[in-house]
């Protein structure tokens, strides 16, 4: 397995429906193809879990594109528990939650850089977070980024240094 990736956000205003619906105007304006089945995973007492969407770089030719599965999981899931702060430098006083999990970031690159982007314009108090990273992504990080030539490596380097 690869490694995650996850969208940070204010656990006070987290809607799994707003996530879905950001998601799918960040994968439109980011020119990705977005799959969502509405295939809904719930608990044996019937409380809704998770969704799954898939994002492509290009459309469902089947040809061997980038794409990534990412999971939109209920406020109430364990999933979305966030204890990090203080190792990724954020205010504890933040009372963030890990949403819009990304499975494998792996090739993936250039499609988060640009899907990421366009989700952090519609939510620029949230961060977005690779797993392995001692740091995470702003939206002012992602558009300096943005701003420079393509690297495939972005992620695995720190935006401040």
């Amino acid at each position: 397995m690869g490694t995650s990736a996850v969208i940070l956000t204010n656990k006070d205003k987290y809607s799994p429906e707003q996530l879905l619906a950001d998601t799918i105007v960040a994968a439109f304006h980011s020119d990705s193809a977005l799959y969502f089945y509405n295939n809904k995973m719930y608990t044996n007492e019937g409380e809704f879990l998770y969704t799954t969407l898939n994002i492509n770089r290009k459309s469902f030719t089947g040809d061997n594109e980038s794409s990534l599965i990412f999971h939109i999981h209920s406020i109430s899931s364990p999933s979305t528990e966030f204890y990090y702060h203080e190792d990724l430098g954020l205010d504890t006083s933040e009372s963030l939650c890990q949403v819009g999990h990304i499975e494998d970031i792996y090739g993936n690159q250039e499609l988060i850089l640009n899907f990421i982007h366009e989700y952090l314009k519609l939510n620029p108090d949230d961060y977005f977070w690779i797993a392995d990273n001692d740091w995470v992504y702003s939206l002012e990080d992602i558009q300096k980024l943005k701003s420079l030539p393509y690297d495939p490596d972005w992620c695995y380097k720190n935006p401040t240094e």
